[in-house]
Order: C-alpha cells, then structure tokens, then sequence
C-alpha cells in the first residue's frame, strides 16, 4: 500500500545541496517548529539515575518481601526516542518498570474474554508456588502452600494475593498506590533529593512525579508497570489509553519497548545527523489538532524507515522525507487502511524479539474505524487536507 517513489533521489542529491532556497526553508521549518531536538538525551539521563536509585532502595528494603521485584526501567515513549513533539518544559519522561514475581509465587497471563477492545488485554493470575524445598534464605521463610493459616498469622506473613491483588488476579491500581507510597517515603533517602524537591502527581494507574529544582525548572516522569510477555519486547502495561479504561486486574498490550528498540536500530543504522527524528517532531506538530493520533504518524514513519534506504534520511533530504510520510497518510486514508506495524512485517529488525504468533499473524488495521465509518473518513480527509 502506497509505495514512495525516491527514483529521483540520487539524480537530484548535488542540485540539492546548492538549493539555497530549499535549504533555507529547512532552516524556516526548524525555528518555526523548534526542530532542534530539546536535551531530551541528557535528562533522559538524569531520569534513569534517578530511578535505578529509587530501586536499590526498593531491593534493600523488599527483597525478602511479597512484594513484586521491580526490574531495571525501561525508557520508552517520544521523549525517550528522542523526538518529543513537546515544548521541553511540558516533555514527560515515560519509563516502564517491569514486574517480576516474588519468591514463592509465579504469574500466568490469560486472555482477558470479558471485554473486547481493539488491542489485546490480559489478565495476570498470581499462584502460590512451593518454597519448601530448595535454596533457603538465612531467615527462614515459610511456604504460604504447607504452612497452616494460623502459623502464618503468628508470624506476620501476608501473602501478595491479600494485598496487591483482587482475587487471583494482579491489581494495577493497588500496585500504583503501593509504589506511590514507597515514593514518598523513600525520597529522602536518595541522592537526587538534594538537587530536587519532588512532588507525586495523583494517578490511578501510574506512578507520576513532578522534580522541582530551586531554579523553578521542572521535569516531569512516569512510571507505568509492566510484565513482560515470555522473552519478548512485548509487555502488559498497567496504563490504559484515553479510549481505554478498563477494570484495574485488566493489562493492556504494549508495543513501547519494541518502538523504542526500533528507533535505537535506526539510529545505529542511519547516517549522522538523520532527519528522522526532526521528520516526526515537525509532522506531530503539523497534524495537532487534525484528529489523527500521533501513533498513526508513528506507525508511518516506521513503515517508511523500513521502505526507504536510511541513507536518504540525510538532513539535507527533510522536506522530500516529510512530503513522502504525508502522502503516505494520505493514501492510507484514502484506502482505510494503516498496517500495525508489528503484526505480519516481513521487514522486521532481528534485534527486536516478538511471539511466534505475530509473525503468523495478519496486520491489524489501525483506521478500521474509518472502514466501518465513511463520514469519518471523509471528515478525516477534509481536515487533513486543510493542513
């Protein structure tokens, strides 16, 4: 669907590079939408030293608990890619934090059948499993299988199914506000608490945080917890999307860490100074307002890193590149059609590891809403075509 004709390139790369008017719009398309990427890179940084701090303190204090033991964090969203459509004192810095079961328990992931939602949902059952036998730690911890109710009860031993669960099933709300607690109680015992005072950002699903230097200067940051699905960079994320809010023992299918490994790929792969990156903050910027989503833009401008050679990707190529993804969007809309790009890609990097089953699978259509609705569709092209 919509092939890019890029015959042209190499026949007119030396005329663009003497095109002072070309460049110049460039250079007018750049001020005019701050195209010059924010220190997204360096306080990328600063985020992911402030959490590995946060969870060596959450280790030295859980780490014979029930509770779940929380992984390294994940970057994942535009300002971790590095192409942030927002002002940089509105960026906010998304991190997954993957869940690991503790000793004595296992997950299990189930079809979530009693909603239909357009993205897959599962539900994470947690069961007790057998620590009677095995490596012991120094201080002995009872097998919450073949310990009696009553032993347990004089010991103080509370199972994860009594407080981060409802029912058999992990609780997103409840593991929220659990963190969000442990937040609060254990900033001031880490080094960045110096240099920030941190305020925690009321959220149901999420833990969200809002660092404050003496300078006035902000730096907003999301927690979202995950379990990863097998040995894949596909996750269950505990955060619903807008059109989403499903019940708080329902995780929703993430694609996020395998985004964000595609775009390291890319900048591996690409020449220096790649305007890919620029491509999609100008084109996000273009398109607010228009009604379609930046994850449609997201999935473009994937498909086309894939479509066209990364070498005619160079800075000087950025307005053929930004004409090339709008046509693109353009043409999917026209043909109701917009292929996720994880479901069925042939084109897929080796890096990025998916279930067996999404290769086998057939593209899911991200504008089938506009297949079902024409009026939609034409009011999608209508205001697309005002931009």
């Amino acid at each position: 669907i919509c092939e890019v004709d890029n015959s042209s390139d190499s026949e007119s790369e030396e005329s663009e590079e003497e095109n002072p008017a070309e460049m110049n719009m460039i250079c007018i398309f750049s001020r005019r939408f701050q195209l010059s990427v924010p220190k997204l890179a360096s306080r990328r940084r600063v985020v992911q030293e402030l959490l590995h701090e946060l969870l060596q303190v959450s280790h030295s204090l859980f780490s014979d608990s029930f509770f779940p033991v929380l992984e390294p964090v994940i970057g994942v969203g535009s300002a971790c890619e590095g192409w942030s459509p927002h002002k940089e004192e509105d960026v906010v810095y998304c991190m997954f934090v993957p869940l690991k079961p503790p000793r004595g328990y296992a997950f299990h992931l189930e079809p979530d059948t009693v909603r239909e939602m357009p993205q897959m949902s599962m539900r994470i059952r947690v069961e007790l499993v057998c620590t009677c036998t095995g490596e012991q730690p120094e201080k002995k911890m009872l097998c919450f299988l073949h310990n009696s109710e009553e032993e347990l009860r004089r010991n103080q031993v509370i199972s994860l199914l009594h407080t981060l669960c409802t029912g058999p099933y992990l609780d997103g709300e409840k593991i929220a506000l659990w963190f969000q607690t442990f937040v609060i109680s254990a900033w001031s015992v880490v080094p960045q608490s110096r240099h920030y005072s941190m305020k925690v950002i009321p959220s149901s699903r999420s833990c969200k945080m809002k660092l404050m230097k003496a300078s006035g200067r902000s730096l907003f940051v999301e927690m979202v917890f995950s379990v990863q699905q097998g040995d894949s960079d596909i996750f269950l994320s505990s955060q619903p999307t807008e059109a989403q809010f499903p019940s708080s023992t329902t995780w929703l299918e993430s694609y996020a860490v395998a985004e964000a490994k595609f775009f390291r790929h890319v900048s591996m792969q690409a020449p220096p100074h790649s305007c890919h990156l620029k491509c999609l903050r100008l084109c996000a910027r273009l398109l607010e307002g228009s009604g379609l989503s930046v994850y449609a833009l997201k999935t473009t401008v994937m498909h086309l890193l894939t479509l066209i050679p990364l070498s005619e990707w160079q800075h000087r190529y950025l307005l053929m590149r930004v004409d090339d993804i709008l046509r693109y969007l353009r043409c999917c809309l026209e043909e109701k059609r917009l292929k996720h790009f994880f479901f069925g890609n042939e084109d897929m990097p080796e890096e990025i590891s998916l279930p067996p089953a999404f290769q086998k699978a057939q593209p899911l259509n991200l504008f089938q809403h506009l297949a079902q609705d024409p009026t939609a569709q034409t009011e999608a092209l209508q205001e697309f075509d005002k931009l």
